[in-house]
């Protein structure tokens, strides 16, 4: 009943407007409500945006913060998203995996350094960048914690920054492991192609 009650509610919600008689345990519950409109556009931040790009894409958030709460892409744009792109071997033979692709943040600048390329080759840039996900596993060097200092250091030479104020919306997530266990990061990149 309970459920039924639920369905009819998020029906008559998603409709506007609501009035209707609902009964609960035999006894009736008078249910009246009006909702005046449903918007999809992100409320405003506080304050103002903080970046719009050539492509027209507004970020948003706090501007003390180094990542943007969200992005703003106008209608008809171009996207680009990178799979997950992992970290370049710095060493094929070395005995460790710090020797072969480095701690977290060396792995991470490998990482971005590649998207980078990759935009390149696609005619963008990483002022192009309007989101990133990350997924770290934890550093055995470092007390098997997530290294997100070094993830965060390593983002700092890319974005928000003298030479690039992006600051694109941006998730990390902690994983128990990734399909190399030398991979202490693997990163997904989503990009927006400037107005013509």
């Amino acid at each position: 009943m309970k459920k039924t009650i639920r369905s009819i509610l998020l029906a008559s919600v998603l409709m506007g407007s609501f009035g209707m008689t609902a009964y609960a345990e035999n006894a009736p519950i008078e249910i009246k409500g009006t909702v005046n409109s449903v918007s999809t556009t992100p409320a405003p931040s506080t304050p103002a945006p903080v970046v719009t790009t050539t492509s027209g894409t507004t970020f948003y958030g706090n501007p003390t913060s180094t990542i943007s709460s969200g992005t703003i892409v106008p209608s008809g744009a171009s996207y680009l998203y990178t799979s997950g792109t992992v970290p370049p071997v710095l060493n094929k033979d070395g005995s460790t995996l710090y020797e072969r692709y480095g701690d977290t943040k060396t792995q991470a600048v490998g990482v971005l350094k590649s998207i980078e390329k990759q935009l390149a080759d696609q005619g963008l840039t990483m002022k192009d960048v309007v989101y990133l996900r990350a997924y770290l596993v934890a550093d055995a060097a470092k007390e098997n914690k997530f290294d997100f200092a070094g993830w965060n250091e390593a983002y700092g030479e890319f974005f928000n920054n003298e030479k690039n104020a992006v600051k694109p919306a941006r998730s990390t997530v902690g994983v128990a492991g990734l399909v190399s266990s030398d991979w202490l990061i693997e990163v997904e990149a989503v990009a927006v192609y400037p107005k013509k």
